[in-house]
């Protein structure tokens, strides 16, 4: 999208994810401002990343802060998928008004957006694997369908006003820093469940099967598209393996062992919103950023477990 160095505004960038990709950003000479409700989580960032505490939802302070940045990541999201069933109209109502008034005011500034989305949500059941871009969009959780109705108001902002945008559907992210019993994290929530001795559920099976990423790969993943993507694509950001839940069970076993921890599994029904195979092709981000993963799988998991340890050990 762009490679000129600038200064860079991320909503919603407190979170797990935002927390690295501020890093990453940082480490290409940019300039970041995060943008959060959260003002705890905003004080533990680093000192040399500007810290804004409000909702972007609010026209006048989005407009503001618009004006001084060139480009904008929108990581912000009201909801996770689990909790999106329990409520969708408030799924939609809490994000699709505030992030069609970012469409809008970056149309109208000229401003890059570059949309996170959900690799894991927006496709539905795959009809063929790995998953890439131009596989059917057919979700089936109000969270899928919000992200993918974002996506394309950003496809008829970009066509009607001129926005200038790329949208990321990353994988499962995973990694230190990521909160457990949030309502998604397998992992996080599985290995904190391993030290707080609950049991972990599985739905069906070996569980669905799904596409993780280590956190500062997806990072980079995101950063590799700000820099070197091309306006008004898609891109999948993933490892292109597929691990059931007993898979990761199973290549977590070895260094749960070393603490003499022990996994605890309650097999349940499938639920019928899980889809149960997502496996991302991520061709076109390597063949247009030479982006790749570049931590393994069990590094990620040895780094994730020592993480959740100081926290719940």
């Amino acid at each position: 999208m762009s490679k000129n160095r600038s200064n860079t505004l991320v909503i919603g960038g407190a979170g797990f994810i935002g927390a690295h990709l501020l890093h990453a950003l940082l480490g290409t000479g940019r300039s970041v401002t995060i943008l959060d409700k959260d003002e705890a989580s905003l004080s533990s960032l680093p000192q040399e990343v500007s810290r804004v505490t409000g909702d972007f939802g609010e026209p006048d302070l989005i407009r503001e802060l618009l004006r001084s940045h060139g480009e904008v990541i929108h990581l912000a999201y009201a909801t996770v998928p689990n909790v999106s069933f329990e409520n969708p109209l408030a799924d939609l109502l809490e994000n699709l008004p505030p992030t069609l008034q970012l469409f809008a005011e970056a149309a109208a500034l000229k401003r890059k957006v570059l949309f996170v989305s959900s690799g894991g949500t927006v496709y539905g059941e795959a009809l063929r694997l790995p998953i890439r871009e131009d596989h059917p969009t057919n979700p089936i959780s109000p969270y899928g369908v919000t992200k993918l109705t974002l996506e394309n108001y950003a496809h008829l902002f970009g066509v009607t006003k001129g926005l200038q945008y790329a949208c990321v559907r990353p994988a499962n992210a995973f990694g230190p820093g990521q909160k457990p019993f949030a309502g998604q994290g397998f992992i996080a929530t599985a290995l904190a469940s391993v030290l707080c001795g609950d049991r972990i559920r599985i739905f069906g099976g070996r569980g669905t099967v799904r596409d993780y990423i280590y956190v500062s790969d997806l990072a980079q993943g995101i950063v590799s598209v700000l820099e070197k993507g091309h306006h008004g694509l898609i891109y999948n950001i993933g490892s292109g393996v597929g691990r059931s839940n007993m898979d990761v069970l199973e290549a977590a076993a070895g260094v749960i062992d070393a603490s003499n921890s022990s996994i605890n599994v309650e097999y349940l029904p499938e639920r019928p919103f899980d889809v149960k195979v997502n496996i991302l092709d991520a061709t076109t981000l390597r063949n247009h950023t030479g982006w790749r993963p570049q931590v393994d799988f069990n590094e990620g998991l040895v780094r994730t477990w020592s993480w959740l340890r100081e926290q719940y050990g």
